[in-house]
């Protein structure tokens, strides 16, 4: 078979697990690659489930590295690199893998990196000749979209549904592209063994789904619909995480900073118990719980979100609220909020949504 050049970049990164089956280290400073995507949310992504969407570069990823299925984030994710620049980190910014492989090119091996790629949202990617051509007969079978809602908020979008998914997923396809360009850069700069490479998403997006397009304003009140909250989250590190590895975890986009804190002995605002062992494919230390639950807020609107159910309060509980069964609904279809069957679970949410906010 003939070894294509991303086959063997992503053959070297995909070298054999060390320390991942042996005792878990409290700090480690691995160089640090953190993609940040906007309006993507994992139902647009092939590794998370899509059929029509060409993302193999991220698929590869996730394929070396640890997956998280239920990760969620409504919010800009806080990536505040001052903490690891206080301990010796050279932080940097980016905003294409041009940009990111000019800063790889200004770093030496004895001093760790933390380097923060900013992906654009695909809707406003200028894609490839190629993978505008790719979706030109793609039908959308999967994704699926439904009538105008009477609230939403860019009715104009919805006019041509099927054009706008080409344009986006020609966009993301795009934005995968530069997934190997990058990696080729690390493995030329002999920097592939000691750096970590996360993925995720600022914020998901309806494609037509709910009769809606865009992010939480494509709607009046604000929504939090699976689509919108539920992103991507992609840790590699094959000389350390165990490959191939999905995690059912409730993470939120809160937990990433204090998580990459622990890992790198970095001190980071946040949550005293992290989520860093479920990388290494460890359950959490004895007297350590893992609350489970992932919340989120825009102005009126706030969810509080368990591994099945998930709550959406506004107004301070007043309404319009939202109960859904994830398992049962995972298109969010029937809202439960107002079902006597769903009292206790809707009370206990609430609850604990109540406690988060203060």
């Amino acid at each position: 078979m003939q070894v294509n050049r991303r086959h063997f970049l992503f053959g070297t990164l995909a070298a054999p697990v060390v320390a991942a089956t042996k005792k878990l280290q409290t700090v480690e400073r691995p160089n640090v690659v953190l993609i940040v995507a906007r309006d993507l949310g994992t139902y647009m992504v092939g590794c998370y489930g899509n059929k029509e969407v060409r993302t193999p570069n991220i698929d590869r990823l996730a394929e070396i590295g640890v997956r998280f299925a239920l990760s969620f984030s409504c919010v800009p994710i806080e990536h505040d690199q001052a903490p690891f620049t206080a301990a010796g980190y050279n932080g940097g910014q980016a905003g294409s893998v041009e940009e990111a492989n000019a800063f790889l090119d200004a770093q030496a091996a004895a001093k760790p990196f933390f380097l923060t790629i900013n992906w654009a949202s695909p809707n406003v990617v200028a894609p490839s000749k190629k993978n505008v051509d790719l979706y030109a007969s793609t039908g959308w079978e999967s994704v699926g979209w439904e009538l105008i809602a009477d609230n939403a908020t860019h009715k104009e979008m919805m006019n041509d549904v099927p054009g706008g998914m080409r344009k986006y997923a020609a966009g993301l396809s795009t934005l995968d592209d530069q997934i190997p360009l990058l990696l080729g850069k690390l493995q030329q700069r002999s920097l592939v063994e000691n750096t970590l490479i996360i993925f995720t998403s600022q914020n998901g997006f309806l494609l037509g789904r709910h009769g809606m397009w865009g992010d939480v304003t494509a709607s009046q009140p604000l929504n939090m619909y699976e689509e919108v909250v539920r992103v991507p989250l992609i840790w590699a590190w094959p000389s350390r995480f165990p490959p191939q590895t999905v995690r059912n975890d409730v993470v939120s986009a809160y937990d990433l900073m204090p998580a990459l804190g622990a890992l790198a002995g970095v001190a980071v605002p946040g949550s005293g118990v992290t989520y860093l062992p479920f990388v290494y494919g460890r359950r959490l230390p004895k007297k350590q719980n893992w609350a489970g639950v992932a919340f989120g807020r825009v102005r009126e609107t706030a969810m509080a979100r368990d591994d099945r159910y998930k709550v959406i309060l506004r107004n301070q509980g007043k309404g319009p609220n939202e109960l859904y069964d994830e398992v049962v609904d995972a298109r969010e279809q029937n809202n439960q909020y107002d079902n006597p069957k769903y009292l206790s679970i809707r009370d206990k949410l609430s609850a604990e949504l109540a406690s988060w906010r203060g």
